[in-house]
């Protein structure tokens, strides 16, 4: 009867209870509301130059290079950077679940055991019990509830985070390979320039043998000849260390590696076309962790504000007391408590934290804006460059085919005597450096379009992703 008697008493208390709170948090409206933030930078238009070929989310498929696409793609599943900022998402995700594990109650077992000699003695005493104990916050201000949103947009942030770290992981294998192409091909410029040289010193020492030519023509010509030997050193170091970093890009030793890269480039691709700018914000993934931490950093000062209000928590707690084994269940007792607590005098502690995380927020806001207007010039000067980029090529080339003219003419001329070999020499000297000029400008116009690519690209999954359940969580949210 007694047992009974608590039980119909708690069941009672337990009603009151619920349905007083429920009347406050409908009275205080205490469920959180999360508002949108607007960033601050001015609606921009539209974008100066664009193309109107759409770019994959593979962006790097556009060059249909199959050698490039298996690079990267071993890179995204073995780079070692890539791997712990995913490990930071993992943290973060536990970090949520420590959070939102406030929103649950507590509940806790105990047992206690002693045994007292001699036993006459202790008659009285309590030598064994037992119980379970249940502790709840209700969360009338939706403190608890902000803390939860912000470690999820936190979540969000650091997938962010991952997909922007992959995308510049792609973007520097991809400038990596094409340096490597470009510099095997000023490798066989540079040996084919030397092939050249040699043979005009065969050519000049017959001549200065039979009084055709001055000493000093044999002596400028060598130094050609060394400064293009010098030249294919660089060119075969540059290699090396090229290759060295495209190793650990793709989480290989660098003694270990060998890759088989050829020395053409690829069918250079349309331009691409930007979009909209309100677009380009949506999709780069750089900027979504922005803005996911600006939620995050609003979410932590609306927490802030609730902490100000009284707390009201709930505890109920039960027990099993007996001094033998065998009457230890016979009896239990209950226990239900309430407890609220509201800061009356702090000396502005909690005001401080409000205008604390007030200013964090703001802080983030304009970090986000700053974020969206670097993004939209990114993308002007990538246009920029390779649309002049392009008009340098065809000026360099231009250059080369009259240096091609002067050279032939500068040689018959020569041969006839009408002209110092000196002319020769410095004519020979212009067009072998067009040469590599030209190849230099090939490979910059790759780059650019490599950060092209990187500023208008929005986030693309990785096989990492495809099996994580956290991700799907966060796309199903």
């Amino acid at each position: 009867m007694q047992t009974g008697y608590f039980i119909s008493q708690f069941a009672e208390r337990k009603l009151k209870i619920i349905f007083v709170l429920g009347w406050l948090c409908l009275f205080f409206a205490c469920t959180p509301k999360i508002a949108d933030v607007e960033t601050p930078v001015e609606e921009p238009g539209e974008f100066t130059a664009t193309g109107e070929t759409v770019i994959p989310d593979r962006w790097w498929t556009a060059f249909e290079d199959e050698q490039l696409t298996s690079l990267i793609d071993s890179a995204l599943v073995n780079n070692f950077t890539l791997k712990g900022v995913w490990q930071q998402l993992v943290a973060a995700q536990a970090i949520r679940k420590q959070q939102a594990s406030n929103l649950l109650p507590d509940l806790t077992a105990q047992a206690r055991s002693a045994i007292s000699r001699p036993q006459p003695d202790f008659a009285g005493g309590e030598n064994t019990q037992i119980g379970l104990s249940a502790g709840y916050e209700v969360d009338l201000w939706g403190r608890i509830r902000a803390n939860v949103d912000a470690e999820e947009f936190r979540i969000e942030a650091n997938y962010f985070d991952y997909q922007t770290a992959a995308m510049s992981l792609s973007a520097e294998i991809a400038s990596v390979y094409f340096q490597i192409i470009a510099n095997r091909q000023q490798l066989n410029l540079a040996e084919q320039q030397i092939e050249t040289n040699e043979k005009a010193i065969r050519l000049l020492r017959n001549r200065f043998g039979g009084g055709q030519v001055k000493g000093v023509d044999v002596v400028r010509q060598e130094q050609l000849l060394e400064q293009t030997r010098n030249l294919k050193i660089a060119y075969e170091t540059n290699e090396e260390v090229l290759n060295n970093q495209l190793a650990v890009l793709t989480g290989q030793a660098a003694q270990n590696a060998d890759f088989e890269i050829g020395s053409t480039f690829p069918e250079f691709p349309d331009m691409p076309s930007a979009g909209l700018p309100l677009e380009l914000v949506r999709r780069r993934p750089d900027l979504q962790r922005e803005y996911s931490l600006l939620l995050a950093a609003d979410r932590e000062m609306a927490a802030a504000v609730a902490n100000k209000f009284p707390r009201l928590s709930l505890s109920l707690s039960t027990q099993a007391r007996s001094n033998t084994f065998t009457d230890l269940f016979s009896d239990w007792a209950y226990t239900l408590g309430g407890n609220l607590v509201a800061p009356i005098l702090d000396w502005g502690r909690l005001r401080a934290e409000v205008d604390r995380t007030e200013a964090v927020k703001q802080e983030q806001l304009y970090n986000y804006g700053q974020s969206v207007l670097t993004s939209f010039q990114e993308v002007e000067d990538a246009y920029i460059q390779e649309l002049n980029q392009q008009r340098q090529i065809n000026i360099i080339e231009k250059r080369i085919d009259m240096a091609n003219k002067v050279s032939e003419q500068l040689r018959v001329e020569f041969s006839y005597g009408l002209t110092d070999y000196l002319d020769v020499l410095l004519s020979l000297e212009d067009q072998q450096q067009l040469q590599r000029d030209i190849l230099s400008a090939i490979q910059e116009k790759y780059l650019i379009r490599v950060g092209l690519y990187r500023s208008l690209a929005g986030g693309f999954t990785t096989a990492r992703e495809d099996s994580s359940e956290a991700i799907n969580t966060i796309e199903n949210e």
